[in-house]
């Protein structure tokens, strides 16, 4: 008998054959047989006593599902008979999704990953329940940066919010069954790359070529890196022009703040996080690129995007949530937004690339703006927190009876972001607290 469509004949038995396994799981089923040569000549197998105690285990522990493990002989030579049933939800192993078609084994991407999980459970790739991760252990300064944005962006009123995590969750559309959805999870959850690798954002600063002068990679919640990632990338890696306009300083720097934090929202939302390819921000001196893997619609093209377009997001309940905080458009504008901030800085639309699932925004640096002396930081400080620091300073001399949550809100960012900066202030005997919490001042030493 021939190998088919659900036949497979191995020689001896390896744990990358647990992929066969998945593929013949997703598909209709079928057989591997351990101890058969690619012609059908039964071989034999050794240890086929500890072979049959630990292959039916794998397959548990490693697929999830249950396997028949049979015993066979022929002509003396015995060998191993694993028969799989077709499962009704889908298997994966180690994160991969394997499908068997015709006689050869499939790993499943994109668009076909897409459509197959929706196939089998009716649900989106980032509406699938998940379990072992629940409403407790959200991060709580994920749903803050969330309430704070919701509001500040006039989405959501401030008596609307006043609820439990869990409640808030199920108004989001976040809970299937009493189970927090995959897009939960990276919304919300501090440490998503436990089971969703490639859910961050790497950036870094090129020189010529392929001269890569230093690098940062951005994780957490997808709320934690939305939060933290613009700031990043305008105070470490590009430098602002400074002119005067009837005395007033003036900071112009050479890609637009408001458009470049639309492609990484859009980026963040749409970014097709089944491929396990982290989002890529690369930044020249003349150009900046903010690649992600995503599946555009069928027949979209780049011409599609460019124009008023319907919104169809390739994950629904994240988009909705990223648009209830104000990160992104329902109208299927935010290109068109984007557009509009590089022709009120006065340069070029930004030029859109798509090659394969990868799209890529690049943005032309404005001359004018260009700082040539800029070079790369000789260490690797705390930028965000540093920069914090002096944004807390500059408040407090404005008004010194500020308290932890007005500085919050006027700075746009958590309390517990606030309260470790003025920590760190306390510490370095920058600031010291006078008084007690509601009649209280801050004096700054220095």
């Amino acid at each position: 008998m021939a190998e088919s469509q659900n036949i497979e004949y191995k020689e001896s038995w390896r744990d990358e054959y647990l992929k066969w396994a998945c593929g013949f799981a997703n598909a209709g089923g079928g057989k591997i047989y351990i101890g058969i040569d690619d012609a059908g000549k039964v071989v034999g197998v050794k240890n086929i006593k500890k072979l049959m105690e630990d292959i039916p285990n794998k397959i548990q522990s490693g697929l999830g599902i249950i396997a028949d493990v049979n015993r066979l002989e022929k002509d003396g030579q015995e060998y191993i008979e694993i028969k799989i049933e077709p499962s009704s939800y889908p298997v994966n192993y180690h994160g991969e999704y394997h499908y068997r078609s015709g006689a050869t084994k499939q790993l499943l991407q994109g668009a076909a990953l897409t459509e197959f999980i929706r196939e089998k459970t009716g649900f989106l790739w980032d509406a699938v329940p998940v379990d072992n991760i629940g409403v407790d252990d959200l991060d709580c300064e994920s749903i803050d940066i969330f309430k704070r944005e919701a509001v500040r962006k006039k989405r959501m009123a401030k008596d609307d919010l006043d609820m439990s995590n869990e409640e808030l969750m199920d108004h989001l559309d976040l809970l299937e069954d009493g189970r927090l959805k995959r897009a939960a999870v990276m919304l919300f959850y501090r440490k998503p790359g436990r089971i969703i690798t490639g859910c961050y954002v790497k950036i870094g600063k090129f020189g010529e070529g392929s001269d890569l002068q230093y690098q940062d990679t951005v994780e957490g919640s997808l709320f934690n890196i939305a939060d933290k990632v613009i700031d990043l990338i305008y105070m470490k890696y590009l430098k602002a022009k400074i002119t005067y306009e009837h005395d007033v300083r003036v900071e112009t720097y050479p890609f637009p703040r408001e458009g470049v934090r639309e492609a990484i929202y859009n980026a963040l939302g749409h970014n097709n996080y089944a491929a396990s390819i982290p989002i890529q921000i690369r930044i020249e001196e003349d150009v900046m690129y903010i690649s992600n893997n995503c599946i555009l619609p069928k027949n979209w093209t780049v011409d599609t995007l460019m124009k008023p377009h319907k919104s169809e997001p390739f994950n629904p309940s994240i988009a909705h949530v990223f648009y209830r905080a104000g990160y992104i458009e329902a109208w299927g504008r935010g290109i068109q937004k984007i557009c509009e901030s590089c022709r009120e800085l006065g340069i070029p639309d930004p030029e859109y690339t798509v090659l394969g699932d990868d799209i890529t925004v690049k943005f032309v640096a404005l001359q004018s703006a260009k700082i040539s002396d800029f070079r790369a930081p000789k260490h690797q400080p705390d930028v965000l927190g540093e920069v914090l620091e002096e944004r807390v300073l500059n408040e407090l001399r404005g008004n010194a009876g500020l308290n932890q949550k007005d500085l919050a809100e006027r700075l746009h960012t958590s309390l517990s972001s606030v309260q470790r900066a003025t920590s760190r202030l306390k510490e370095s005997g920058r600031i010291q607290r006078v008084g007690g919490k509601r009649y209280g001042y801050w004096e700054i030493r220095r």
